[in-house]
């Protein structure tokens, strides 16, 4: 870490990163997410130390679920009263976090919020913990993803372990039910709280999506007393034992799941809470989701069965489970961008007892990864057998090859409409007379969501927090 900077270089710092976000707000040129960080560092590169000094700060890693994880967390302080700083955007590089933050600092650079809830890329945590101290690290699970970028998930595990490495005061949050986010406890000096799954779902054969097959300590292949998706689940090893941990904050049971939620009793540190836990968001992702949330909670100091009770009331956010009206029926936007998230989705979707239009948008620019191969392990065959999907539209700088999947999956060709633009999405959105979905990866979610914000009147993340 550089020296304590001068003042001088903390105004600059500041100064120059709240313009260049006002700038770029007045111009409409976006929300000013991530150029401001890179300015203020140009004036002072941990200027982050010093406008996060003194917060209190949860950061939340790992592969999938960080937004909606850090949403139901910021979500559950405001409810406490509160005032919550957080990364909305989902900008969570360096550049991002020292942006966000530094924007919300005084001139001087003194933090005006004193809690925090920052969502953080695994390859950017070593970078950015070290300036931020933050009282809890949740990392939610490990799945392949970006390729190109990160290498396979033992190369992104490495990553997170050195940023944890870093901070050995922060308390874990470990993903009991992921082999992979677990063992970062094996070799590090943190208080460690665990959550997971005490009940298995959906298909126990071992077959799908699975990134971690074999023990991470000796190689041999995982016994499962159950599983509950891809290689999540009660695992074992059978030749040197090493094995899911009790968790502190666990779901004994799932009641009940539909499309506008999950109902399932939970216990924490072996006790049940005195009521079912309504969680606002459907799908199995955001049960563990919502586990995430009540250990980092806890672990911040607040009551489990306060954060609880939150949960019933949180609203999907910016593109995960996101739900639009541009005509008579709903049109709900679900990120996807690796094997087992996309897979968890297309599983979301067939469990529906209703006929849909489903619209599926690849790209593979540098925010998605430029290696879309990972479709091909995604299970789009569970939609050629699902009689409810009753169309799927194609669209993105990747179709062609989207449609390949599609026909290899089984889906017939006449049921696809390709070649779509934004704009068709929307006019087919408005004139659906069924429920649309739709399947974006990142880039693609961005400028679908900009189209079906402006045409239905919702504000951007920025604008809710002037």
């Amino acid at each position: 870490m550089s020296k304590k900077p001068f003042v001088i270089q903390t105004i600059l710092a500041v100064a120059s990163c709240k313009l260049t976000r006002a700038a770029l707000r007045v111009s409409g040129r976006g929300g000013g997410t991530a150029l401001p960080g890179k300015v203020a560092m140009r004036f002072e590169r941990n200027i982050l130390a010093v406008t996060s000094k003194g917060m209190d700060i949860i950061i939340v890693t790992g592969t999938n679920g960080k937004t909606t994880t850090s949403n139901m967390l910021e979500h559950a302080l405001t409810a406490r009263g509160d005032d919550v700083l957080a990364n909305k955007s989902g900008a969570n590089l360096l550049s991002g976090v020292t942006a966000e933050i530094t924007c919300s600092a005084d001139w001087l650079g003194r933090p005006k919020k004193h809690t925090a809830v920052i969502e953080c890329d695994e390859g950017a945590l070593k970078q950015v913990v070290p300036l931020t101290h933050p009282k809890v690290i949740v990392v939610t699970n490990l799945f392949r993803d970006q390729l190109d970028r990160y290498g396979e998930v033992m190369h992104t595990l490495e990553e997170i372990r050195k940023g944890v490495r870093k901070v050995p005061g922060s308390v874990l949050c470990l993903n009991a039910d992921c082999s992979l986010t677990s063992s970062l406890a094996l070799d590090a000096p943190n208080k460690v709280v665990y959550y997971g799954l005490e009940v298995p779902y959906g298909d126990q054969s071992g077959a799908g999506v699975s990134d971690a097959m074999h023990c991470i300590r000796c190689g041999a292949k995982y016994d499962y007393e159950y599983r509950t998706y891809a290689h999540l689940g009660s695992f074992r090893c059978p030749k040197c034992g090493y094995r899911r941990t009790d968790p502190d904050v666990s779901v004994t049971s799932i009641d009940s799941m539909t499309a506008q939620g999950s109902e399932v009793h939970m216990e924490v540190a072996g006790r049940p809470l005195k009521e079912p836990v309504h969680i606002g968001l459907p799908a199995i992702y955001n049960i563990y989701n919502a586990c995430a949330a009540i250990a980092a909670y806890r672990a911040f100091g607040g009551d489990a069965e306060e954060v609880a009770a939150s949960l019933a009331d949180v609203n999907s956010c910016f593109g995960r489970m996101e739900t639009f009206m541009p005509g008579s029926q709903p049109v709900q936007m679900i990120l996807v961008k690796n094997p087992a998230g996309c897979s968890q989705s297309i599983g979301y979707l067939t469990g529906l007892d209703e006929d849909f239009v489903l619209v599926v948008c690849l790209n593979d620019r540098t925010a998605d990864g430029h290696d879309v191969s990972w479709i091909w392990d995604a299970e789009y065959e569970k939609l050629a057998e699902d009689g409810h999907v009753r169309r799927i539209y194609v669209s993105g700088d990747r179709a062609g090859d989207m449609m390949v999947r599609l026909k290899y999956a089984g889906i017939p060709e006449e049921k696809i409409s390709a070649g779509c633009t934004d704009k068709d999405i929307l006019k087919m959105s408005a004139e659906s007379e069924l429920p649309v979905f739709v399947l974006p990866n990142y880039t693609a979610m961005l400028s679908l969501r900009s189209v079906f914000s402006e045409a239905t009147g919702k504000k951007d993340f920025w604008e809710k927090q002037a």
